[in-house]
């Protein structure tokens, strides 16, 4: 079956195409960090993909790490209790791009040509690619109760996130990171609605997902997009987070 991007957006509100919109979209994001369009899909896009992905929640495999903020390997300069090694838990199932059903609107949005040229603008980048292998493209997160993604920093550049069912109840500074894994000082909290858009900074700013509260799972859709076309997740990466490679 095939979808029109105009049936699953909401573009009165979200203009894609228009230059004024996507400079006050690139304005907003380089001055804060982070976009959130609200409402971006529209309300029956979103249950399809909720009903989505509860028929395939059984395939996500779910992982439970112990990690640094950077996401890096422990560096033995520095003690295990400094902020460059110290260890938050994340805990998250996924499915991957090769579980998405083939006629998914995720499938549609991710692979618009009108979707990837906003991306372009907004993120200043000339091009955007898919992953080259099979699975790291489209992520669809699932998080229960009690599990979270602990504080880190991202490694690429950019991040592209859909909120698509939220739960009930989202240069290395080591000494304002130490606060802040301490909870000594005040972080902002970012709220999204099911059907939201979020790009993100991710690798300037170090940002978490809070603990999942009652009995419905959060879903979360990460779009992965490269500069370069042919890139693959690394073999490691695939098994960590995938548990296969391919």
């Amino acid at each position: 079956m095939n979808h029109s991007l105009a049936d699953a957006i909401n573009l009165e509100q979200h203009p894609l195409q228009k230059d004024n919109f996507r400079a006050e979209c690139k304005r907003t994001l380089d001055e804060n960090g982070v976009l959130v369009m609200h409402n971006f899909l529209k309300p029956a896009v979103v249950a399809s993909i909720q009903s989505e992905g509860e028929a395939n929640q059984h395939l996500a495999y779910y992982t439970l790490n112990n990690h640094n903020i950077y996401l890096k390997p422990p560096d033995p300069e520095y003690p295990s209790d400094h902020p460059r090694n110290r260890e938050v838990s994340s805990s998250k199932g996924c499915i991957t791009t090769d579980q998405i059903p083939a006629d998914s609107r995720l499938r549609t949005l991710y692979e618009s040509l009108e979707f990837r040229e906003f991306l372009c603008a907004v993120l200043d980048e000339a091009e955007l690619h898919e992953y080259a292998d099979t699975m790291s493209s489209i992520n669809l997160h699932y998080a229960s109760e009690g599990q979270e993604l602990g504080w880190h920093f991202d490694n690429s550049s950019f991040a592209i996130t859909l909120m698509i069912q939220d739960p009930d109840n989202s240069e290395m500074n080591y000494e304002l990171s130490e606060k802040i894994l301490n909870g000594e000082v005040p972080t902002k909290i970012l709220s999204m609605d099911a059907g939201a858009l979020v790009l993100f900074r991710g690798r300037n700013s170090i940002h978490r997902v809070t603990p999942v509260k009652g009995c419905r799972t959060r879903m979360l859709v990460v779009f992965a997009y490269n500069t370069e076309p042919g890139v693959s997740l690394s073999e490691s990466a695939r098994m960590t987070f995938y548990g296969r490679l391919g």
